[in-house]
This record gives structure tokens, sequence and C-alpha cells, in this order.
């Protein structure tokens, strides 16, 4: 078995689902993503094992691209984290009335084949493709299913796709230039390409405009707040809990290693300009009387701390940013999830017009408090371990950054509280508010549980990520 086939079955279950019907639709699709899910656990094992199931043959001679995927630990625990949160997500909407649920869902599929892609791609020209692919899903799904009115969202929709489709553009002329230098698209081959500390300055920064437009990180997160509030949850859910990794991701496969010497040089810029989003998105979040927009600024500190690390250029930085990539992608889809059930019970998503919850729902308000307590790095959540670590990786920066890095810890803990009193506590709102049915209780359940049980065991991630982040490191010493 290689990495095809769960490709293939992401592909096959997005035509199945819009050929399946309106009524069946989520169904199908469900079952797709959990098959998916399976497949990639058997990846692990095999991976695990010393089997090597990437693929690779020839795809176009001239120009030379392969159709290539390289299956190592740091790809497939992203491809983990995407075919585990698919299927939770598509969960999340059962029941739910959806005009033409079956072009939903097929879209829900194809972006999970889209990013899953992009997360083993290992031909510059074919991650391009799949990068430029997942836009194109979650564009329609926000606009053709988002909140608000069609003229509301369209108006953010497209400022979204313009953004990363501008930013994409400059990556892509970068690895057309790199091509030109090596002969070739292939990972390991642009790895190898000689470059000047001249061109390495200029690929790192077209780069730099993909990546920070996705993640995104600050000055360029203008689109974020506004898509977040104007998609649908499901497309929040995609966005936040998956897509913005497929930046982060990239800054420590494909961007560090190749322009080693210019990330060294600007690596204090960078690191300023992340660590200005993670007090900056703390701040903004404080203000916040939506509480979509709200957890959309939450998210920003949290992903800017996550790019920070990235560029600190350590090992102990990177893992603790692989690993809260993942640990930030199950917490922030259970936040979204959360607020997307009050909204149903309240028809409201302004913080002020809650209040009293806990009184009405103590399991729900139970899930919540774990949500919350994971998503400021309390000891014993995934989300402490990954901090931890890239905090420790900028200390050897810089202790300095390490000090400001922390402060989202100290910030979020204020904020978060602080919502959590306005909306679980105080005085009862007049309308009923009905705990959690069975549905929500085994997503937010198996969220909690991923949660929890990488918090204490982090291990089986950190072993599978490690070699390759120590292949990484090597090409940027």
């Amino acid at each position: 078995m290689n990495v095809t086939i769960l490709l293939l079955t992401l592909l096959v279950g997005a035509f199945a689902t819009y050929l399946s019907g309106k009524q069946a639709a989520a169904k199908v699709a469900l079952l797709f993503g959990l098959v998916a899910f399976v497949e990639t656990l058997v990846l692990i094992c095999l991976h695990n094992s010393g089997t090597d199931t990437g693929f690779v043959t020839q795809w176009m001679v001239n120009p030379n691209i392969h159709l290539a995927f390289r299956a190592d630990g740091l790809g497939l625990a992203l491809v983990l984290l995407t075919t585990a949160l698919t299927p939770l997500i598509i969960l999340t909407s059962f029941g739910d009335h959806i005009e033409k649920s079956n072009a939903f869902y097929a879209l829900v599929m194809f972006m999970s084949f889209a990013m899953t892609g992009t997360f083993l791609a290992s031909d510059g020209f074919l991650y391009y493709i799949f990068w430029e692919l997942a836009l194109l899903p979650i564009y329609f799904i926000a606009l053709l299913w988002g909140n608000d009115t069609f003229e509301a969202r369209k108006k953010a929709i497209l400022k979204f796709f313009i953004y990363t489709f501008a930013g994409s553009l400059f990556m892509l002329v970068g690895f057309i230039y790199l091509y030109q230098k090596a002969g070739s698209f292939m990972l390991l081959d642009l790895y190898n390409v000689n470059l000047t500390a001249k061109e390495q300055y200029w690929i790192f920064l077209a780069f730099f405009l993909a990546y920070a437009i996705k993640i995104p990180v600050f000055p360029f997160h203008t689109w974020q707040a506004s898509t977040y509030e104007k998609a649908p949850t499901v497309g929040t859910m995609l966005l936040a809990g998956i897509m913005l990794k497929m930046g982060l991701y990239s800054i420590i496969r494909w961007q560090l290693p190749i322009t080693s010497t210019a990330a060294k040089d600007l690596m204090p810029t960078i690191l300023v300009l992340c660590l200005i989003g993670v007090v900056y998105g703390s701040i903004v979040a404080l203000k916040q009387s939506n509480i979509k927009r709200f957890f959309a600024y939450s998210s920003l500190a949290h992903v800017g701390l996550i790019a920070a690390g990235s560029y600190s250029l350590t090992l102990d930085g990177l893992r603790g940013s692989v690993l809260q990539m993942i640990a930030h992608g199950f917490v922030i889809v259970g936040l979204f999830y959360v607020a997307d059930i009050i909204y149903k019970r309240y028809e409201t998503r302004m913080i002020g017009e809650m209040g009293g919850i806990r009184q009405q729902a103590p399991k729900f308000a139970s899930f919540f408090m774990i949500l919350m307590f994971a998503s400021i790095g309390l000891p014993g959540t995934f989300s402490f371990i990954g901090e931890f670590s890239l905090l420790y990786g900028l200390s050897q920066v810089n202790l300095w950054y390490a000090i400001i890095g922390g402060t989202t810890i100290i910030l979020g803990a204020f904020y978060m509280l602080r919502m959590f009193q306005k909306s679980m506590l105080g005085e009862t709102n007049t309308k009923t508010f009905l705990d959690v049915t069975t549905k929500e209780s085994i997503v937010l359940g198996l969220l909690v549980v991923a949660i929890i049980f990488f918090g204490i065991y982090p291990k089986p991630l950190s072993d599978l990520i490690t070699p390759s982040l120590v292949e990484i490191i090597s090409y940027i010493k």
C-alpha cells in the first residue's frame, strides 16, 4: 500500500458523495472520511515498520515534472490531522438543513483530498497544484453556504481568495526560478540547488508572502476574521483546523531548507512579525463581542506563536511547532463547534447575549471548559506539550523571544476565562439551552480524548515527526 490509495479514496469519495444524492450525501462523505482515516493509520504503521509508502513516477518530460509523494513522518502527521478531523467536521453538520448537500459535502471531501496532496507532494509543481486546488472548494463553501447576506459574504470571501491566490503566484514564480537552476521540481533536488545569498533572499520572500497570507502572519491577517465569521461553521473548521496548517507545514518542508541562509539572516525580522501577531491577536480578541470573531483572533495569536517556533530554526522549535499545529487543529475545531452549538440553541453569536448556560447544560459546559483550558495550554493537555517545546526552541535563539511569545499563555488565560464567565456563568438567558445530544457528545468527546491523550503521552507523534525534522535541520545548518 502507498499514499496514492489514500488520495484516490478521498477523490473517489468526493465524486461518490456528489452522485449519491442529497439524502445520502452526508453519510457517504462520512464513510469515505472514516476509510481515509483508517488508511492513514495503516500508512503510519507501515512507515514505522520501515516500509516506504511513497510514490514517484514521471509525469512530464519537458518540463521535468513527477507525480511524486513523500510519506515521511512530518507529512503523515499532518495527513493524520486532516483525515482525523474531516469525518468529525462532517459529523458536526449531521441533521442540519443544507441546500444541495451533495455538492456541499463533495466540496468538503475534495478539499480534504487537496490538502492531503499538499502535505504529501514532493515535486514542487505538483505541490503547487494541490495548494491551489485546496482554495477552490473553500471559496465555494464559504460563498454559497456562508452566513449573512450573499453580498456581505461575497465581499469577505473575494478578499480572502484574492489575497491567497496573489500570494501563491509569488510562490509559483519562485518555483519556476528554482526549476531553471535545478532542472527539476523534485524536493531533494531543490534542497541541493546552489543559490547565491541574493537569490535566496528573493526566493525566501516569494515563499513567505504565500505562507504568511495563508497562516496568517501579521500584518497579512486582514482577511481572516471576516472570512471565519462569514463562512459556515464547517468551512471555518476546515480553514482554521487544517488549511492554515498548509502554510505552517510548508515553511518547514519547503522554505527553510531551500533558503537557509536567508532564513538565518531574516530570522529576527520574521520572529518580530510573528510575535506581534501573538500580542495583537490576543488584545483584539479581548474586544470582540462576536464569538466566531473572538475565536478567529484567538487563533491568530496561537498560529503566530507556531510560526515563530518554525522560524526559530531549532529542532525543539520545529518539533514544538508541528505538535502545536496538530493540537491547535483539534482545539480550534472544538471551539468553533461549541460556538455553533450555542448559535443553534440561542440564535446569537453575541457573547453578551449568552449567560448561565452551565446551569442548564452542565455536560456542555464541561466540554467547553476542557477545550478552553487546552486552548490556553494547561499542563495535561496537548497544547501544553507543543507550546513548551516551541518556547524552549525560541529561548535557544533569544530568551526575550520566548518571554514575549509566552504572553500568549497569560493573555490567552485572561480573555478565554473572561469569555467563559460571560457565556457559561452569570444570569441565565431566557431561552432554554438543551444539554449536548448524542452526536455532539461523540464529536466533543473524541476531540477531548485526543487532546488529553496526547497531552499525557505525546511520544507516538513526537517519534513520528522527529526523524523528518532532523533531516530538515541538517539542510538548514
